[in-house]
């Protein structure tokens, strides 16, 4: 037994007020643990897929391990700011204001980040990252420089494809009524979109400042330079500017778009939910 499309969408609305009703420290502590979940996910991967030449092997590979963060997210209750954009199906309600809406998504935003910075910190000096003579650590500049030169048209729309997925992830597991369905409808959704390459603006929140870390080693470089072909001319473009700007900027835009708009709202109409919107 599972929700209908309709009594999915009640039951989230039903959970945002539980969440408009939290302190801005619960909100921020949930989001710190959430971060870390999808970065252990993230940095897991990572691992599994790092020594692996196909790119469509290797993607497939880190998308069986990925979705363990997600997992984590939504069975134990922490906040995730992709999934969280579907809040703004209370909005149409009035269940939740715009304002709240936006500082809710600020702070866990801000959390999200907290929590996958200090998992890349920890990565990097669990020495996890000395993996195949240094390969992972190359892999980590890697990824991270080609997330940091990201066009933003790219980031933006990479972001939608990305939060069409985990969003309805997240409602498919809010439909299962059991702890197995919950696992099995996170599991094959996030593992398209890790498959299909797409930009989650948390799990970057990792990918980045891990690959800025890697870079200040000067053993990893050199492997990155020799297995890779990258120069210095390159590395410098992996910077924080260009993460900001190049990535998270975009991909958070994105992000928003495909969870509010394109999953959230298109499918509370589609469902008939707007018909008992409050007057």
């Amino acid at each position: 037994m599972f929700l209908t499309p309709k009594e999915i969408i009640d039951a989230y609305i039903a959970g945002t007020r539980n969440k408009a009703k939290m302190s801005t420290g619960t909100i921020i502590g949930k989001a710190i643990l959430a971060g870390m979940m999808i970065a252990m996910g993230a940095a897991s991967s990572s691992v599994a897929a790092h020594d692996i030449a196909n790119v469509g092997l290797a993607r497939l590979t880190a998308a069986v391990v990925f979705p363990v963060g997600l997992m984590m997210v939504v069975l134990l209750g922490a906040e995730l700011f992709t999934g969280d954009c579907l809040m703004a199906v209370a909005l149409p309600k009035k269940e939740i204001t715009g304002k709240k809406f936006a500082g809710f998504l600020l702070l866990v935003y801000f959390g999200n980040m907290i929590g996958s910075v200090l998992l890349a910190l920890l990565v990097y000096l669990s020495g996890q990252l000395d993996y195949s003579g240094g390969k992972l650590g190359a892999y980590t500049i890697k990824v991270a420089l080609g997330k940091a030169v990201l066009s933003p048209e790219k980031g933006i729309s990479s972001g939608i494809l990305c939060n069409i997925l985990v969003c309805a992830a997240v409602l498919m597991a809010l439909a299962a009524k059991d702890v197995a369905g919950k696992i099995l409808a996170s599991f094959f959704v996030i593992m398209l979109f890790v498959t299909g390459g797409y930009e989650h603006c948390v799990a970057n929140m990792y990918y980045i400042p891990a690959g800025l870390m890697a870079k200040m080693n000067p053993a990893y470089v050199e492997v990155a330079m020799n297995e890779y072909g990258l120069t210095a001319d390159k590395l410098d473009m992996l910077n924080v500017q260009n993460m900001c700007i190049q990535n998270l900027i975009p991909v958070t835009i994105g992000n928003i778009i495909g969870g509010s708009l394109v999953v959230g709202l298109a499918l509370y109409y589609l469902s008939g939910n707007h018909k008992d919107a409050k007057n």
